[in-house]
């Protein structure tokens, strides 16, 4: 048996403050830079994320369950940093799309160029 469940709350954040440099940086971030950082720009982005969430937590209905997850601090702080790995990565993607698309673009005018 586990002998965290003992511990004092406290003794949780004490720990977490001094040692995890994963939820000091989640602190910092202002309201604003957080709003902007949960907004996918693209549907196809949010459709990602919100399947690598599902996979992750499993996909029960929230109309007819009413699902509670449990999970440590560690396992959560893990599902966090997983999760922040897929937005930057998925984000990564998305930039380079873009860039691709934009350099067809270019790439079909400078032949329109060409050809008159």
């Amino acid at each position: 048996m586990s002998n965290l469940s003992h511990r004092n709350p406290e003794d949780f954040e004490s720990e977490a403050m001094n040692s995890n440099n994963l939820w000091q940086y989640v602190q910092s971030l202002g309201p604003e830079k957080v709003a902007q950082l949960s907004q996918p720009s693209s549907p196809e982005i949010l459709q990602l994320i919100q399947r690598a969430i599902v996979g992750i937590l499993g996909n029960l209905p929230h109309d007819t369950y009413q699902p509670v997850i449990t999970t440590s601090r560690d396992e959560l702080g893990k599902l966090l940093g997983s999760a922040m790995v897929d937005g930057y990565f998925l984000r990564n993607v998305e930039q380079r799309l873009q860039m691709e698309k934009s350099l067809q673009l270019t790439g079909v005018q400078s032949q329109d160029t060409e050809q008159s």
